[in-house]
């Protein structure tokens, strides 16, 4: 029997519109060797890799009559060079049109008759470097504790890890008559299934409400910082299509530095350095800053236990846990001590009382993880989750030390976290090697700024430092 999606993977196909395409991205940019890393060498090492990673070789099949979930199968017709794509930049191959070429690329959804994946090398940037733009749906992958093909392709060493051959034979892919017998016979086993499918299947609120029922105890002190209304942002609006992105580069001692002299933590100094870029964004674009204003943030945070940042790791394994806030960034106070003050207290009070949320329970609620919220895992979700937040920052430490992909040192890493249903902008941030990487990814249409908001990171991180001694 082939394996069936989990009700959290089908609620990402099936919530997956024209303006929310559900598929997570990263942008790794290489120093480029003499040799590797090119076109070729990027798809050896992924023929090489791939056994590693066996549903990146599988696509969806859905069951006639939505009877069931869908299913994984074998996809017979699997090419490699149809995933692992080609393209350059012109000169000078710019940081601006790297973003907006990643702009485009995260713009269009995934082919569903294929499995569902893409990854660009991307030539021509400036200063002999290459990029890798990888697009992965979240049906395949969650992005914290699975493990994704960017990351299969990474190495500890330049020498590449010798990875054993594996002929593979794809099953036959199942006739409609085998998937209707076989949901046949899940719905004698458990009767309450079909309905729930089919309500799931037509984006129905109330067919996945029982299954969070469970999980409802550890969410209650967060569900009374839900019942709040988000505040009203320029973030939340109807969204387009299409997307804009942009960057920020920061070094992780300078987080470590105002940690130290303030007694709060990495994650802390970031959320501020966060609330105070989002300030003066606001400022820049006349919007109404008052003394009270804030920004909520639902931030999902990679859990390691005492350090905030580990000092090893093997590729692949950026973290197994995960725990989520809704944070209230202070984006009218003027003083960045004090906005941080705020930031590591509201933190503090969400440890305390028990507000973070485990992984487990992520899982059965069904869409209720990073990088976007789906709350109680139906479509009318998205609508839900812009009444009570204005957008999600998603942190994830990474390995402090450099990895090799065919040979080719990796710089950088920038997340791209897709954006919910009526929210305009998502960050995603990676600390690697040193640096702390932000990717910011916003509607085309209302966020034509959102460049001016990724340059504002160095100035909000420089008041802070400003004020160590």
């Amino acid at each position: 029997m082939p394996p069936r999606l989990s009700a959290l993977d089908a609620s990402f196909l099936y919530l997956e519109q024209a303006t929310t395409p559900m598929h997570v991205g990263g942008v790794a940019i290489f120093r480029r060797p003499k040799s590797g890393l090119d076109y070729d060498h990027l798809v050896e090492l992924i023929e090489q890799r791939i056994a590693l990673v066996p549903r990146y070789r599988q696509k969806v099949r859905h069951v006639p009559g939505n009877l069931a979930r869908p299913v994984w199968v074998d996809d017979q017709d699997f090419d490699v060079a149809y995933h692992v794509r080609r393209s350059a930049l012109p000169k000078p191959g710019s940081d601006e049109a790297l973003a907006e070429l990643v702009a485009r690329l995260m713009s269009r959804p995934l082919d569903h008759t294929r499995p569902l994946w893409e990854m660009y090398l991307v030539e021509g940037l400036a200063h002999g470097r290459t990029a890798v733009i990888t697009k992965t749906h979240q049906a395949m992958v969650d992005g914290i504790s699975a493990i994704d093909i960017g990351q299969v392709i990474l190495d500890v060493s330049p020498e590449p890890r010798v990875v054993a051959e594996q002929l593979w034979m794809p099953h036959p892919e199942p006739s409609d008559a085998r998937l209707l017998l076989e949901a046949v016979g899940d719905m004698v086993a458990r009767p309450g299934e079909l309905v729930e499918n089919v309500r799931v299947a037509a984006g129905d609120a109330i067919a996945t409400a029982g299954k969070v029922v469970g999980g409802l105890g550890k969410l209650f002190t967060m569900a009374r910082t839900a019942s709040r209304r988000a505040p009203g942002t320029p973030l939340n609006v109807d969204i387009s299509t299409q997307r804009r992105f942009a960057i920020a580069r920061t070094e992780l001692e300078a987080y470590r530095r105002i940690r130290t002299a303030h007694g709060c933590t990495v994650n802390d100094v970031v959320l501020s350095v966060i609330a105070g870029a989002l300030r003066n964004w606001l400022l820049s674009r006349g919007e109404p800053v008052t003394a009270s204003s804030s920004v909520r943030a639902m931030v999902p945070l990679s859990v390691r236990g005492e350090a905030d940042v580990p000092s090893s790791a093997t590729a692949g394994s950026l973290g197994n846990r995960v725990s989520s806030f809704l944070v209230d960034l202070p984006v009218g106070e003027p003083s960045p001590v004090v906005r941080l003050h705020h930031v590591a207290h509201a933190m503090r009070e969400h440890t305390s009382t028990g507000q973070s949320v485990g992984a487990d329970t992520l899982v059965r609620i069904g869409g209720f993880a990073p990088p976007t919220l789906h709350a109680l895992g139906a479509r009318a979700a998205s609508g839900f989750s812009k009444r009570i937040f204005n957008l999600v920052v998603t942190n994830v430490p990474g390995p402090q030390f450099p990895l090799y992909a065919a040979g080719a040192r990796m710089l950088e890493m920038f997340p791209v976290v897709p954006l919910a249903k009526g929210q305009a902008l998502a960050i995603g941030l990676t600390s690697y090697d040193g640096g702390v990487y932000y990717g910011f990814n916003g509607d085309r249409d209302a966020m034509p700024d959102v460049d001016v908001l990724a340059g504002l990171v160095d100035e909000s991180l420089d008041e802070l430092l400003a004020t160590v001694g």
